[in-house]
């Protein structure tokens, strides 16, 4: 029997135990009981030196222990596990609100949290969630096709990050430049964890009009507001057991900052025009080319939400530091146009190569599919060469470096051919060039009328 079908019979057959830490008789007896009738065998713990004893004699599918314990804290226990039993999720018990206390749980390892006082449909929710996560062995074989390519150091750093974070529940914070593979890497986590038979739900945060952002986000009622002729889920309820992707998540104003941390922290939401909250069980990964922290410097990001956001940093790389990718990412996305438009894929002659690898790419991944798709459609002949790639000079060589005028007139005038550059580049596409440009599309329409450039 391989190890995957042994771990699965195991996990499935009437041997699933879970450890449960608790100092208090009373939610010991609760969680065994809840556990018993979901078909588990709990061994119950009071201390975390019984704890050890147990984990030292037995092997368990999850454990489930307080943060506060008599003879230490419950986070010495998650550390414990994570040296010695490192397959083994563990789940904390926290105090209601203690939003800290969670969060550095999930930083030691832990796969999930749930506060006091317990909801047993939420407890109910974490355990399968848990018993539901793959075996190492699978990540390893889904991790061949995450679609992340590449053989740099830089990316495989990142698939080995995705690997681990995928078994845990924490929230993921992606930076990147922008066309990095932020949502790539988020669906990616998705699909490795317990999650991937559930809803991923992409959401562009700098997308959304302010004043419809909350009913977006959490639904609304029959008759919450003019226009609302019916129910309607929001982007919670529509990623309910499974995972809430928030791009460009700077781009949130702060009165929907406060709004997020909630129903975050809490796990509840509620609908414009309701006077209650509904439970969802959603995991939040995050993604900006912005520093957060700077924002949060500069008070245009709220500090508790970015400490709930960034419990695991995931950095993608930008594509000049994986220069020795491009050509199989080159092959790869010229594999997938040609099949696309009916025609056989081109070669890239050594020309070309050498001149992609060469280029500085500032809108990364995504330009370089960008070119190359605009080269496969005025390609002449059978082969691409580096003329047909029609490749823009970078800033540092496009550019004058002498100012004839003050020096506001000569920032104006780089950033304007900058932004040329880059609707030249999406064929004038201004949401496009945006992207390239690592700004969103609302910023890039200020800069362009401060400009003068709106009737260009």
């Amino acid at each position: 029997m391989s190890v995957n079908n042994e771990r699965r019979s195991r996990v499935r057959g009437e041997s699933r135990r879970v450890l449960v830490v608790d100092d208090e008789a009373d939610i010991r007896e609760l969680l065994d009981l809840t556990l018993a009738r979901m078909g588990l065998q709990a061994d119950c713990a009071g201390s975390l030196a019984e704890a050890r004893r147990f984990l030292a004699s037995q092997r368990y599918q999850l454990c489930l222990t307080d943060m506060r314990l008599p003879d230490g804290e419950g986070l010495e226990l998650v550390r414990h596990i994570a040296d010695t039993v490192a397959d083994l999720p563990v789940a904390v018990i926290t105090a209601h609100g203690s939003a800290e206390n969670a969060v550095s749980a999930l930083k030691a390892g832990a796969f999930d949290y749930i506060a006091k006082p317990v909801s047993l449909d939420q407890l109910r929710i974490m355990v399968k969630s848990a018993l539901d996560l793959p075996g190492t062995n699978c990540c390893e074989e889904s991790g061949a096709e995450s679609g992340l390519l590449g053989e740099s150091p830089a990316i495989e750093q990142v698939r080995a990050l995705i690997d681990r974070v995928a078994r845990s529940q924490a929230p993921v914070h992606i930076t990147g430049e922008s066309g990095s593979g932020k949502e790539l890497a988020a669906r990616q986590i998705h699909a490795l964890g317990a999650r991937r038979d559930r809803a991923f739900v992409p959401v562009n945060c700098g997308a959304i009009p302010e004043n419809l952002m909350e009913s977006e986000f959490f639904g609304y009622r029959k008759g919450a507001f003019t226009g609302a002729n019916d129910d309607r889920q929001g982007f919670f309820q529509a990623a309910d057991g499974g995972t809430l992707f928030l791009d460009e998540v700077a781009e949130l104003p702060l009165t929907m900052q406060v709004k997020l941390l909630r129903a975050i922290q809490e796990k509840r939401v509620r609908q414009v025009g309701a006077t209650t909250e509904e439970a969802v069980d959603v995991r939040v990964i995050c993604a900006t080319h912005q520093d957060l922290k700077a924002l949060v410097e500069q008070g245009r990001f709220r500090q508790d939400l970015f400490y709930r956001l960034n419990v695991i940093e995931l950095r993608m790389p930008a594509l000049r530091e994986c220069r020795e990718d491009i050509p199989l990412l080159a092959r790869h996305i010229l594999d997938r146009l040609a099949r696309a438009a009916g025609l056989p894929p081109p070669p890239l002659t050594p020309e070309a190569m050498t001149a992609l690898q060469r280029y500085p790419f500032p809108g990364n991944v995504r330009e370089l599919e960008n070119v190359l798709e605009r080269s496969l459609a005025l390609m002449v002949g059978d082969r691409l060469d580096a003329d047909d790639l029609n490749l823009a000079p970078s800033a540092s060589t496009g550019v004058a470096t002498t100012a004839t005028g003050s020096l506001q007139d000569h920032l104006d005038q780089v950033e304007r051919q900058v932004i040329l550059d880059a609707l030249r580049q999406a064929n004038q596409n201004r949401t496009a060039a945006a992207r390239l440009l690592g700004v969103t599309f609302r910023s890039l329409r200020y800069r362009m009328a401060r400009l003068g450039m709106n009737e260009q």
